[in-house]
């Protein structure tokens, strides 16, 4: 199955609303967007809706990540795009982190899990 990675655009709020977001971006210069990057083995459109509609799994899990459900405005795949599918879950990680990590030296304020 394979994996894509996805950027979700996150209001300016989570910045000043959320200690945790704000604590992860200490290069954050409030002029760039705030940002959630993660992965999926749906399409990010599909992802994107699940983290909307808070929805959970046939077992209850919450499918949602909360600044997403909360901030969460719209996919930015120009930041995303240049990246191949991916076989596993593992590389899937990896590339989030990475991303995440790039995103954030270029002064984006981002989340990821």
């Amino acid at each position: 199955m394979p994996y894509q990675i996805y950027v979700v655009e996150l209001t300016k709020k989570v910045f000043s609303e959320n200690r945790k977001f704000r604590e992860a971006n200490p290069q954050f210069n409030g002029v760039s967007e705030c940002l959630y990057v993660g992965m999926t083995s749906k399409t990010p459109k599909e992802r994107l809706e699940q983290h909307k509609n808070g929805s959970l799994s046939k077992k209850g899990i919450k499918l949602s990540a909360f600044l997403v459900e909360k901030y969460g405005t719209i996919l930015r795949p120009s930041l995303y795009n240049h990246i191949a599918p991916l076989k596993t879950r593992k590389e899937a990680l990896e590339m989030e982190r990475i991303l995440a990590l790039e995103l954030r030296r270029k002064k984006y304020a981002v989340w990821f899990n």
